[in-house]
């Protein structure tokens, strides 16, 4: 029997793992200027703590959620999303105690039982960010800011942030009221899903895939004629901000965001390259959250990321060739062989990025092999090499070859490579 990767899980293979590391470093290397720490939460939680906090009638928690019993008899669930572990992990280890805000991310895998399609997998990687601490509008500026500079850095195409403002529980409790009305008059259009979340939460409606209810959806009464004076001058705040760092947004009253903790600022980053799966990150603030847990009254703010589509996108835009050794050592002859693995051992202690063919084969072979690595220069030595005591230096762009003394050969080299 040949075994196959499971529906919905893929494996990363050596030649796009470059563009993987690459997305990764430049958001450390940011996030890290912007003062945030990396936290790392475990795969596996209590199915309950994603269930309370998620909110048990979204689609995630009551569909998608890979969950199973242990021995105990406990529920267990693969993280569908990480703000829910981000938070379980600050309250556990008491981390309000400490500094008054923490900045936290953390990268890594995330499970959900969906139809696999173009941008969507069921083992996905996000990168997740949070600000834990601050309630006011310019942690929610600095965070929308942050993200979009993250993308310029990638140089991402073609990309549209969205925001919007779901008030508090004071303002949406009659907005709800008024959209349960509104929905009442085409209930008849409505999905199954949407008639069921017209009871449980109306706000579901928005996120709902199916064409009909998009339609009824887009003459709703908006979230935002809702607003109370206090998020009403919030979303005001968080807009200024935006424009005084010339940062384009559009308003979107529709934006809901698929999950119930979030309150006031909820925002989405969308790409014209990936078709129905356009959003390539997106988040809001979430100010109950850590009381819902069982925590202090702390108020927050995150984001995610979606890797897998970042990575669609990099590689249909561009070309990134693998960065190749900076020596390949030809070796031919036992002799050579002998002493070139030697030298190659020796390079590599000094940080010198090199390989060589342990195949014993012909010099073509072995040029061939060096030139599919990309190497940039390459070392011939045989049998009238070491007699000599010249080696032959081939450089693999221009093409051009030189002779080059064999002895104290390691420190010729490492000139050579940082020349």
């Amino acid at each position: 029997m040949q075994y196959k990767a499971v529906k919905g899980f893929k494996d990363t293979l050596p030649d796009k793992v470059e563009t993987w590391g690459q997305i990764e470093f430049e958001a450390k290397r940011l996030f890290d200027l912007f003062g945030y720490k990396e936290i790392r939460v475990p795969v596996l939680e209590r199915a309950e703590l994603f269930a309370r906090g998620i909110g048990r009638d979204t689609d995630i928690v009551s569909k998608e959620m890979y969950t199973f019993q242990d021995r105990k008899g406990t529920w267990l669930a693969m993280r569908p999303e990480a703000t829910a572990s981000i938070l379980r992990a600050f309250i556990e280890h008491k981390m309000h105690e400490g500094f008054p805000v923490h900045k936290l991310f953390t990268i890594g895998p995330m499970f959900r039982y969906e139809r696999p399609q173009k941008g969507r997998r069921r083992q996905f990687h996000q990168i997740d960010v949070e600000i834990i601490g601050d309630a006011g509008p310019r942690s929610d500026s600095e965070l929308i800011y942050m993200i979009m500079q993250f993308f310029s850095l990638l140089k991402l195409p073609d990309l549209v942030l969205q925001i919007n403002s779901l008030g508090c529980e004071r303002c949406r409790a009659p907005f709800k009221t008024v959209l349960r009305e509104y929905l009442n008059k085409y209930f008849i259009q409505l999905c199954p899903d949407c008639r069921n979340r017209m009871d449980t939460n109306p706000l579901r409606v928005f996120d709902c895939k199916v064409e009909d209810c998009k339609q009824v959806i887009l003459n709703a009464p908006s979230v935002l004629d809702f607003l109370c004076s206090a998020c009403n001058r919030h979303f005001d705040d968080v807009m200024l901000y935006l424009k005084k760092l010339d940062m384009d947004f559009e308003v979107n009253p529709g934006l809901m965001r698929g999950l119930d903790y979030y309150t006031r600022t909820t925002f989405e980053v969308r790409t014209r390259e990936l078709g129905a799966q356009n959003a390539v990150a997106g988040g809001g603030r979430y100010d109950n959250l850590m009381k819902e847990f069982g925590g202090p009254d702390i108020p927050a703010i995150g984001f995610a990321i979606g890797e897998e589509r970042i990575v669609e996108i990099l590689e249909e835009h561009f070309t990134r060739k693998a960065d190749g050794p900076d020596i390949f050592l030809v070796a031919l002859g036992k002799e050579a062989e002998d002493k070139v693995f030697i030298w190659l051992q020796e390079l590599r202690r000094y940080d010198i990025k090199c390989e060589m063919n342990y195949q014993s084969q012909g010099l073509k072979a072995q040029m061939r092999y060096a030139d599919r690595l990309g190497a940039k220069k390459v070392l011939i030595v045989g049998e009238d090499e070491l007699i000599k005591g010249k080696g032959i230096l081939r450089d693999m762009f221009s093409k051009e070859q030189t002779g080059i003394p064999l002895d104290n050969v390691i420190d010729r080299l490492m000139r050579l490579v940082k020349l």
